[in-house]
């Protein structure tokens, strides 16, 4: 699996590369699960990405396809030779064709933008458990999405496998790449929760807060994305022992969600 670092400015693009980053996501933390960055800062970190990494951008929320497509429509993102994503949830969307509506809005923005961005459609576990990741799923494979994510809407300590099980986690990751889909997975998700979803087929894994030295609205550390790019390169017991070892971390296993 790939992994993705969220960072919340410029600053923090280079510890996230350094430490072994696959793909740079520009969220901005104090806003919620998916919180756009502002414009600025967007064009800032886009410019700190080189070419041939992959750049990811959270939307927010969309209820509506007016919304989705005026989220769209306002990224100014040049093209990039690596691929460019942009992530939308519905946490206020019930029917999957709604979604699915919601979702090809999206996606008809999106080629009209010269970075011909791929659209991501963000399913929260704990807003819906299976069924409702279920049929986020479904909608975006009808929609025409890229890819789909399963993620949390809510950081209060709980993670993804509060919500849903590594079995039903692979059964989703199973249909949407049978679908042609990209799958991706987060919900504060921090190395005990990636040694415990390693098994399961998706590409990537998306992190935060245990990327970070003082949870989500701290910084991005080197060391700390490096380690999880080893637990995710099947070196475990490596990376575990150094995020255990020495003094007390705040983004350790269960500390920082």
């Amino acid at each position: 699996m790939r992994l993705l670092v969220s960072v919340r400015r410029a600053e923090e693009v280079a510890a996230a590369l350094e430490g072994g980053a696959d793909i740079i996501d520009a969220k901005e933390p104090a806003h919620g699960a998916l919180g756009p960055v502002d414009a600025p800062t967007l064009v800032a970190i886009a410019s700190k990405v080189p070419e041939g990494v992959p750049l990811s951008v959270a939307l927010g929320d969309a209820e509506s396809e007016l919304v989705a497509r005026a989220a769209v429509a306002a990224l100014d993102l040049a093209p990039r030779s690596a691929a460019t994503y942009v992530k939308l949830g519905f946490a206020t969307v019930e029917q999957e064709a709604t979604i699915a509506a919601v979702v090809a809005a999206a996606v008809g923005a999106a080629r009209q933008l010269p970075a011909q961005p791929a659209v991501v459609a963000v399913a929260y576990a704990d807003r819906g458990g299976w069924p409702g990741a279920a049929a986020v799923l479904r909608a975006a494979a009808r929609a025409g999405a890229s890819g789909f994510l399963v993620d949390t809407a809510d950081k209060d300590g709980r993670t993804l496998l509060d919500w849903i099980t590594p079995a039903e986690l692979t059964q989703l990751a199973m249909e949407g790449r049978a679908r042609g889909l990209l799958v991706a997975l987060a919900g504060s998700l921090g190395p005990a929760e990636i040694h415990g979803i390693r098994a399961v087929p998706a590409n990537i894994v998306g992190v935060r807060g245990a990327a970070c030295e003082g949870g989500r609205g701290g910084s991005v550390s080197e060391p700390r994305v490096r380690a999880l790019r080893e637990l995710l390169a099947l070196k475990a017991e490596r990376a575990l022992a150094k995020i255990q070892g020495g003094a007390p971390m705040r983004c350790g296993i269960t500390v920082c969600k």
